[in-house]
């Protein structure tokens, strides 16, 4: 006995005892701890799972809600375009419009003028007609010195 308990290679009773007991808590720890901490691993991994597939299916509908988005941005800024077109040629039909009106108008309004003008000039062409004859005589009878003319001519040069 000496040499066992000398020797601490040597196993006695209470390695054995403590041996079982380890074994007794480690099924016990086997039984009744590690499952719940393996249903709750295992819900948690599902969990992260399920997460990972979410996110790959909400980033697969943003991907093609973008896609579509851009699709109609693209259709919208054509018909933009194309409505921004036909008012500018509907503008400049409009403005060609208003600057054929304008000028009929303002043709119509020079030949009026014209008219007047020419009108006028016409009556005062008779009029002057009518007067030369008066001023004709009156520079003949000036240039020839009749009475008629030095009567007009004193009057007029002292008044």
């Amino acid at each position: 006995m000496s040499l066992a308990a000398s020797n601490f290679l040597i196993p006695n009773g209470t390695f054995f005892v403590v041996l079982i007991i380890f074994l007794i808590v480690l099924a016990v720890i086997t039984k009744f701890v590690v499952p719940p901490i393996k249903k709750v691993l295992d819900e948690r991994e599902s969990i992260v799972a399920q997460t990972t597939e979410n996110n790959r299916a909400a980033t697969k509908k943003f991907d093609d809600a973008r896609s579509q988005y851009e699709a109609e941005m693209k259709d919208a800024r054509g018909e933009a375009t194309g409505i921004r077109d036909e008012a500018r040629a509907k503008g400049r039909e409009h403005l060609e419009g208003m600057r054929k009106r304008a000028t009929d108008e303002s043709d119509k309004a020079l030949s009026a003028a014209t008219n007047d003008l020419r009108s006028e000039g016409e009556k005062a062409a008779e009029v002057a007609k009518g007067d030369v004859g008066d001023l004709a005589s009156t520079l003949a009878a000036r240039v020839l010195g009749t009475e008629g003319a030095k009567g007009r001519a004193t009057s007029g040069t002292a008044g």
